[in-house]
């Protein structure tokens, strides 16, 4: 039995009882913003629909329909939710069918994150344990993917572009220096002054230049300069690699049949592997003048006695050491950068996202990365 609700040219809904348990809703007319349709409350009152349990929205050929219509589904929607009932838009236009599932996606996320803190610890555990498994995966496949691309560029088959790579160098080296120089300095004054409160007590205090010297070398020279790239350089390739990702740029580049690993990650990797260890170098004797400025203006020591013991205090070996973990630091910096960059979204949020996660993973890789060098230096007697 039909039920006309409105006229022919307007919104109209017919209502059709012909299957048992099953509520079936033909629309037809003009569904437009600017009509005036149906109440979904109504047509559900005025369609007994107390003892169906399911509804099936249909459409004739001719129907005409904007947002108008989806509007109407949602509420046909709700209301069929309030009552117990599915719903079958199978009926409706395919484009109308994917903005309703579309709007259903939205509006059950919304609600799995409002809902949050109600599901399970073992949900919750299950859900966390997947991303992380998902995330060590996606870093496999780009450690692997930028392996075969500082393979193909260090055997001549793919190609850097030289201009690219001299301006990185420029970015991730010289513009650096302020920023390494400040802190450098200012970390040196601090080991000398923290070691000079505990050996004056003991009349040692000649032996801060050596503490600062083999502490700069070996450990702080090469973490610090990491840290500071890690929170400038890092964060800096991952917003650019990600703000390329919402401007479908590296589509692009894939399109044109370009490799994304040689033309973005493999220079950035390079220019921070060449220049860490450069800028290492730079920040010891930063450091080791810091601690010579609180040597001699505090603790009445000569200038040529702080130089000499300094010397003694160290060799090649922990010069090597200490390099030889910046250019490590500096792989770590521009893997974490550039994967977080190239697998971020495609919205302002998720770039900023990709950026704050480039300096967590970088850190957090440059603190497991010294202490594993370290355990192998001593027992290399390096």
């Amino acid at each position: 039995m039909d039920d006309e609700i409105s006229a022919t040219r307007a919104p109209a809904v017919a209502i059709d009882h012909s299957e048992p348990g099953v509520l079936c809703l033909r629309l037809s007319g003009r569904w437009m913003l600017d009509a005036s349709p149906p109440s979904a409350a109504k047509v559900f009152e005025r369609a007994r629909a107390a003892t169906d349990r399911r509804a099936r929205i249909e459409s004739d050929q001719r129907l005409q329909w904007d947002s108008g219509l989806l509007i109407f589904l949602r509420d046909v929607l709700d209301e069929a939710q309030r009552r117990e009932m599915s719903v079958d838009f199978a009926g409706l236009p395919v484009g109308a069918q994917r903005l309703v599932a579309l709007a259903s996606d939205s509006s059950e996320h919304a609600d799995r994150d409002l809902d949050g803190d109600q599901r399970s610890t073992l949900d919750r555990l299950g859900a966390r344990v997947l991303a992380i498994a998902r995330s060590a995966l996606d870093a496999l496949a780009f450690v692997g993917e930028a392996g075969v691309g500082v393979c193909r560029v260090a055997s001549g088959s793919g190609r850097v572009r030289h201009a690219d790579l001299l301006q990185l160098v420029q970015e991730t080296g010289a513009r650096a220096l302020p920023i390494v120089s400040l802190l450098t300095f200012l970390v040196g004054v601090i080991l000398a002054y923290v070691g000079a409160v505990q050996l004056r007590a003991l009349g040692a205090q000649a032996y801060v230049a050596d503490l600062v010297s083999l502490a700069m070398t070996r450990e702080v020279g090469a973490m610090m300069t990491a840290v500071v790239m890690a929170g400038r350089t890092g964060a800096a390739f991952a917003a650019q690699l990600g703000t390329m990702q919402v401007n479908d740029e590296i589509d692009a580049l894939t399109t044109f049949g370009i490799s994304p690993m040689e033309f973005l990650v493999v220079p950035r990797l390079i220019a921070l592997a060449v220049m860490m260890p450069l800028l290492c170098l730079y920040a010891d004797l930063l450091g080791m003048l810091g601690g010579a400025a609180v040597g001699v203006g505090l603790l009445g020591l000569g200038g040529l006695e702080y130089y000499h013991r300094s010397l003694q205090a160290i060799g090649l070996n922990d010069f090597a050491a200490g390099l030889i973990k910046a250019s490590g630091f500096g792989v770590l910096v521009a893997a974490a950068g550039c994967l977080r960059g190239m697998r971020s979204g495609r919205t302002a949020a998720a770039v900023g996202a990709a950026a704050t996660s480039a300096v967590v993973t970088a850190l957090v890789l440059i603190i497991v990365a010294d202490a594993a060098l370290t355990v192998l230096f001593d027992v290399l007697h390096l």
